[in-house]
């Protein structure tokens, strides 16, 4: 029988690479997934047989991998950041669902860093409390149902993760965001924009709500709104955990 690892590479750097997704790449003659994603695999598994594919065709990376497992090769198909969180682990899923039983390889999902925590260690402490993710793409969700979902996680005061927030192809989205989010919080939000986390390029910033729509960002930026509660702490975002009495932490 093959296996498959899914795994998530995390933010990028190897140094956040988790124990487990490392030792599944070293163990792996397949490796399979967007091109500058297995680059990064590449200089420290050279003997590896790689399938790197160009941006797009999720569907079609993810079969590979299920059908090149099923003929009993231990591959990997790596995913940026978490491959559960917007990544590749559905679509696997989806397509070993489709293989008749006696065909299906074992299959592991893989924990790595995602793109949301990385953002949030580079900018403190913004997700002390309770906080969504919202992924601004309409490729695949359509524009009212995001509307809704930042409508309904705006009016209940969480800290949200944006994702996504523009493209070449979608730039409109940013702007309507915004707008459905200064229905419900002063345009003093405090917002942190984090490009590129851990990677060559990083960029951190904090700005205010009001002006988070001018602000220049695209696929590789994390946006992360604060909460009524969110202030500047120094250079830092702190959400506090909203406790009225000194609390030992884990409590």
């Amino acid at each position: 029988m093959g296996q498959l690892w899914v795994v998530g590479l995390g933010p990028g750097t190897p140094a956040l690479l988790t124990g487990e997704a490392r030792m599944a790449l070293e163990r792996a003659a397949v490796i399979v997934g967007y091109r500058a994603y297995v680059d990064q695999v590449r200089p420290w598994r050279p003997e590896a047989l790689y399938r790197a594919w160009p941006i797009g065709a999720e569907r079609a990376r993810a079969r590979e991998a299920v059908e090149l497992a099923a003929t009993g090769q231990p591959v990997a198909l790596v995913s940026s950041g978490d491959a559960g969180v917007y990544g590749m682990a559905g679509l696997a899923l989806e397509e070993w669902e489709r293989l008749p039983p006696p065909r299906r390889p074992a299959l592991a999902v893989l924990p790595g860093v995602t793109a949301l925590l990385a953002a949030a260690a580079l900018l403190g402490a913004p997700l002390g409390t309770d906080f969504a993710a919202v992924s601004l793409s309409d490729l695949l969700v359509p524009w009212p149902t995001i509307a809704r979902r930042l409508e309904a996680a705006a009016a209940a005061d969480f800290v949200l993760a944006l994702y996504n927030p523009a493209s070449a192809a979608r730039s409109w989205q940013l702007s309507a965001a915004c707008a459905i989010l200064l229905r419900h919080r002063p345009a003093t939000t405090p917002v942190g924009l984090v490009r590129a986390a851990y990677r060559e390029g990083q960029h951190v910033a904090i700005v205010a709500l009001g002006e988070l729509a001018a602000q220049p960002v695209d696929m590789l930026t994390i946006l992360i709104v604060g909460n009524r509660a969110t202030r500047r702490c120094g250079p830092w975002l702190l959400t506090p955990r909203g406790y009225q009495r000194d609390t030992p932490a884990g409590d």
